[in-house]
């Protein structure tokens, strides 16, 4: 829808104009984004920068040394990225996965077309749709857009939630059915998103400093905080 459209348009360029390139996803390679996005389920990223240094340290940051290493080694390695335990096994489930589906070689992995990738990926224990699409966006470059509790939290204020659903295909349509299909364009959308969602609109939002101009007579949008 053309409002629709307008208006997601619109918060971007309030987000970027205060807030300037965000530089996200921060991992050096796309593996390490992979290995990132299943770490940061239900954890701040402070603690995965944490898990993902332990690694590093003990030089098993790769999918070759991450199958041979014990699941209990592993563990204790990413232990302050917390639920330590389910997230080794999601680990050990990825990297015996990308064995066998490409020999570890995410050029030819991300050569597949999106969305029977995203199925594929899917289908791999402890990957859920949020997970697949920040491994799609981030470490594939796909222009798919990443729906997270930020996203939802946003939209719902700004009155801009889906009509018809409230499912996480539901939020992601807006974006995805509205803009243009851009990876780059996805990549800083979300990125700026997170940053808005941790700095100004939070659970117990701080109006005053949103860079949206809402709660504060700006034009725009009405800012449903109840």
């Amino acid at each position: 829808m053309v409002l629709v459209r307008s208006a997601l348009v619109d918060v971007y360029e309030k987000l970027f104009a205060r807030y300037g390139p965000q530089h996200w996803w921060p991992g050096e390679t796309p593996f390490e984004v992979m290995i990132g996005a299943i770490l940061t389920q239900n954890t701040a990223w402070t603690n995965v920068d944490r898990a993902i240094r332990n690694l590093k340290a003990a030089s098993v940051l790769n999918a070759a040394a991450l199958r041979e290493l014990p699941q209990v080694e592993l563990a204790t390695l990413i232990r302050p990225s917390g639920y330590f335990n389910a997230k080794a096994r999601k680990l050990k489930e990825l990297v015996r996965w990308l064995g066998e589906r490409c020999a570890d070689d995410l050029d030819v992995l991300f050569a597949t077309e999106t969305s029977p990738l995203r199925k594929e990926l899917l289908n791999v224990h402890g990957i859920g749709e949020e997970t697949a699409d920040s491994i799609l966006l981030y470490a594939g470059g796909k222009p798919v857009f990443v729906i997270d509790a930020y996203t939802r939290r946003i939209l719902e204020r700004l009155g801009l939630q889906p009509p018809h659903g409230n499912r996480y295909a539901d939020f992601q349509g807006l974006f995805m059915e509205d803009l243009p299909p851009d990876a780059r364009l996805f990549n800083e959308y979300h990125a700026l998103i997170v940053r808005l969602g941790k700095e100004s609109c939070r659970p117990a939002p701080c109006c005053a400093d949103c860079p949206l101009d809402l709660g504060r007579g700006g034009e725009g949008y009405p800012c449903h905080r109840g």
